[in-house]
């Protein structure tokens, strides 16, 4: 089987991709994202992911290189993650009783040829109550997490349900990444 990086040093995405019980190896790439890039949050999350790869392709031209980022999106908006405990109780108040999208753009990339692509999955929330917001600023973990909530962790509690791929909102797509391996002579089943 070929070498394969996952461009990612994200526990979560770790996890996710141990699940095909194939070898790899974790390197953390040096791009540094700017969420502020006008652009969609698709678009967003595929540059984002193309660039990650891109800076680890070039010293490793044996491997076949797996990037992915991960945002939150409300009506068409990135939530990045919480700068202060206001933003966040002001993010949380924003997406209470409301729907938004976690979507995670993947690249795969061997020497000249690469691959984007994105999956979406659309996040249901419960209502929340300001004395609820206020205790889960509390516990800390809204403040590294895109869109101040984890729905992997605490978070979950406030999620009515979810659409779509549950992996794609943990920040891996698993399905989508197993069919599009294939193109690059990776076949895992």
């Amino acid at each position: 089987m070929k070498r394969i990086i996952l461009a990612s040093t994200s526990p979560r995405r770790k996890e996710i991709f141990s699940k095909l019980k194939i070898p790899f190896e974790t390197k953390e790439s040096n791009y540094k994202e700017d969420m502020t890039l006008e652009m969609s949050p698709v678009e967003l999350v595929e540059f984002l992911s193309f660039n990650k790869a891109k800076a680890i392709v070039s010293d490793n031209r044996d491997a076949v290189i797996i990037a992915a980022d991960t945002i939150v999106a409300y009506q068409n908006k990135v939530l990045g993650k919480p700068k202060t405990e206001k933003e966040a109780k002001e993010m949380l108040m924003m997406l209470s009783g409301k729907e938004n999208q976690i979507i995670t753009g993947v690249t795969i990339m061997e020497n000249n040829h690469s691959f984007s692509f994105h999956e979406t999955a659309q996040v249901y929330m419960e209502e929340m109550s300001i004395e609820e917001i206020d205790k889960y600023i509390a516990t800390g973990e809204p403040m590294d997490k895109a869109g101040a909530y984890a729905l992997q962790e605490i978070g979950s509690v406030f999620i009515k349900k979810i659409d779509g791929d549950f992996y794609t909102a943990m920040g891996l797509p698993l399905k989508r990444l197993v069919c599009e391996l294939k193109n690059f002579g990776i076949n895992i089943l």
